[in-house]
């Protein structure tokens, strides 16, 4: 098995630095650790580290996917590679394949000369150049900006993502892809998502899209980086900002109002498999040039994906999402009091994202059990090196033991 480079650092310097954790701290009652955590350790030479946005041990798991081929397994890299779309989740530190990613969404503009099949749909077609300095990070938080003039930010809860999209401040916006001109066009902003996953696994898929609500739903089967067979993902993806111009599918970057529905299998001559999805464009928004995104998440169904992003996220309130994740962070991370005096603040960067690091898996799929119907308590991944993490859990999470092992 191949272990991740950067989760032995982080969990070496945990350990290290846990050996003189106190019960009682000489910190100020408000001291808040989250203030010394960064996600994008471990995000560039073979560290694999999961960058998004997250809850301890969340199931979803945002943030966007580079199309280095060296890089990608925990979907984002801190290096110059190009960014394909947004996907909801992901494993962390993980060396060999990557797994999940599973369908992305990307956002365009509008489509030049306003024709929708000269909007960008392929992941080769439509990988955008990064903004240099915009990428910004925290538990539970993940943004970035792209040479698109589109500002994502993401956050999350148990088993839904949420992004809010931010398009240009006035009425035409510039897109620019690689081999194309920049071109000004109507503000017009088209979201895709794509029947794929990061290995380009999928078997087969169907996705559909509603033309009164622009609602996408879909499902496919993909293989995991690790171990033999597949397995079965459904999402369902609902947007709130702009009124709703057309609806379609699309087929390589062939795309069409009609019919609202698609579905693909292997064809035993496509490797990678044909790349298909589903779109909805807008008019312009309605305020602050902004449009949510939505995507619940499941193992079980289509309908159950709906029902979970609808229960967890009833409202598209990003400030009010974004401030759970913290305060669930916050109060995770809280277990652990540590005695800092003359410690750099350096030192504590590393200290306490490495015990951010150590809750990112196995996720907690609790309610997804695939292969029964059950309530129990379920912790799972496609990766999970549970002889490494045993130890960190007893010690700073006893609780989270019982419930992975209730025996």
């Amino acid at each position: 098995m191949h272990l991740l480079r950067s989760r032995h650092v982080l969990l070496a310097a945990s350990w290290a630095s846990a050996a003189h954790a106190k019960h009682n701290t000489s910190k100020p009652h408000d001291f808040d650790a989250l203030q010394y955590v960064n996600p994008l350790i471990g995000t560039i030479n073979g560290g694999h580290a999961f960058a998004g946005a997250t809850l301890p041990f969340g199931m979803a798991k945002s943030v966007a996917d580079v199309n280095s081929a060296d890089n990608k397994q925990g979907g984002f890299a801190s290096d110059d590679s190009d960014i394909t779309g947004f996907s909801h989740m992901h494993d962390s530190g993980t060396g060999g394949g990557a797994s999940l990613g599973n369908f992305p969404i990307f956002p365009q503009s509008g489509c030049p000369g306003d024709s929708i099949n000269n909007c960008k749909f392929t992941k080769i077609d439509r990988a955008s150049q990064r903004i240099y300095g915009s990428v910004e990070a925290r538990p539970g938080y993940f943004a970035i900006s792209l040479n698109t003039s589109i500002h994502t930010e993401m956050t999350v809860t148990n088993h839904t993502s949420l992004y809010r999209f931010r398009f240009p401040d006035n009425q035409t916006s510039n897109a620019t892809y690689p081999n194309q001109t920049s071109a000004a066009l109507p503000l017009s902003p088209l979201f895709l998502v794509d029947l794929t996953d990061l290995p380009d696994s999928r078997i087969n898929g169907s996705i559909a899209v509603d033309p009164t609500t622009g609602r996408i739903t879909g499902n496919g089967t993909f293989q995991p980086s690790f171990g033999v067979g597949s397995y079965n993902a459904y999402f369902c993806a609902d947007f709130s900002g702009a009124t709703i111009r057309d609806t379609g599918v699309w087929m390589n970057n062939r795309a069409g109002s009609e019919p609202k529905h698609l579905s693909v299998t292997a064809d035993g001559v496509n490797n990678p498999p044909l790349p298909a999805g589903a779109w909805t464009q807008f008019h312009a928004p309605t305020s602050k040039n902004e449009i949510f995104v939505r995507v619940g998440l499941s193992f079980i169904s289509e309908a159950k994906a709906c029902q979970n992003a609808e229960l967890e996220i009833p409202d598209f309130g990003f400030k009010k999402t974004l401030a759970a994740a913290d305060d669930a962070w916050r109060s995770k991370l809280s277990v652990v009091k540590i005695d800092a005096g003359g410690i750099s603040d350096d030192i504590q960067t590393v200290f306490w994202s490495g015990m951010y690091k150590s809750m990112m898996s196995p996720q907690d799929y609790t309610g997804e059990n695939m292969l029964w119907e059950s309530d129990e308590p379920y912790y799972d991944s496609y990766y999970c090196i549970f002889g490494t993490l045993s130890e960190v859990f007893t010690h700073f999470l006893p609780l989270q033991i019982l419930e992975l092992r209730p025996e």
